[in-house]
C-alpha cells in the first residue's frame, strides 16, 4: 500500500485528490495539512511515502518544506503561474512536479511511478520551465564539473537532460536497458544528483543543454 499526505490551503482540491485516490486498491490518504509548517509536524509522527505538496500556502510554502522533508517522496502540484517555483523545488529535492489539473489517471501513475524510486518529469513541460527561467535562477552551490564522466556516462547525461526514457536511451545506444540503469547510476553518483529531474536541471544550469530562445510575442 502506497501511503499518500496531501499538502494544500485548500480544503476542496484535497477533497478532490482525497476522492481519486481512495478509489485506487493500493493507494491510501493517510494524513493531510494546509500548510507546510503542519505537514512537517504531521510526517514526524506519520509514516507516508508519497507527498503531494502545493507550492504557495500560509506559514510555510512547499519550496521550504520540500528542502527540509528527508524519506518521503515529494510530488510538487503547481499552476502554470507558479512554474518557477515547481523548478526551485526540484532543485531543492522533489521527485517532480504535476500541474494541479493533472488528469486522475496521470496523477495515480505518477505517485506508483515515484512511489517506485523513479521520477515524474514532463520533459515539455520542464522544459518550458526551463526556457523562461534558468537564467533568473542562481544555484545556490556550484556546478559540480562533468569531466569525470566518460563518454557513454554523458552522452546517457544529456539523453536524460532531454527528457528520454531509459528504454528510449536503450534503443538509441543499443544496449541493455539494464546498462543504461548502471550509466545513469554512475552519473547520479559522480556528480552528487538524486534523481532524473536534477539530471535535468543540471544539465541546463551547466550549460551542457542551452535553452532554446523564446518565440516573441
Amino acid at each position: 500500500m502506497i501511503r499518500v499526505m496531501l499538502v494544500d490551503d485548500q480544503e476542496l482540491l484535497r477533497a478532490g485528490f482525497r476522492m481519486v485516490l481512495g478509489a485506487q486498491p493500493d493507494i491510501e490518504v493517510v494524513a493531510e495539512a494546509a500548510d507546510g509548517a503542519t505537514a512537517l509536524e504531521v510526517l514526524r509522527g506519520t509514516e507516508v511515502d508519497v507527498v503531494l505538496m502545493d507550492v504557495r500556502m500560509p506559514s510555510m510554502d512547499g519550496l521550504e518544506a520540500t528542502r527540509l522533508i528527508d524519506g518521503p517522496k515529494v510530488l510538487i502540484l503547481t499552476t502554470f503561474d507558479l512554474d518557477e517555483y515547481a523548478f526551485a523545488a526540484v532543485k531543492a529535492g522533489a521527485a517532480g512536479f504535476l500541474l494541479k489539473d493533472v488528469p486522475p489517471d496521470d496523477l495515480v501513475s505518477a505517485i506508483r511511478t515515484v512511489h517506485a524510486g523513479e521520477s515524474v518529469v514532463s520533459p515539455s513541460t520542464l522544459r518550458r520551465l526551463l526556457d523562461r527561467f534558468a537564467a533568473q535562477l542562481p544555484a545556490e552551490d556550484p556546478v559540480v564539473p562533468a569531466a569525470e564522466l566518460t563518454p557513454r556516462e554523458r552522452e546517457v547525461l544529456l539523453m536524460v537532460a532531454r527528457g528520454l526514457s531509459n528504454m528510449e536511451i536503450a534503443g538509441r545506444l543499443e544496449v541493455a536497458e539494464a546498462t543504461v540503469k548502471t550509466h545513469l547510476g554512475r552519473v547520479l553518483a559522480k556528480l552528487g544528483l538524486r534523481d532524473r529531474a536534477q539530471v535535468v536541471v543540471y544539465a541546463y544550469e551547466a550549460g551542457l543543454i542551452v535553452p532554446s530562445p523564446r518565440p516573441k510575442v
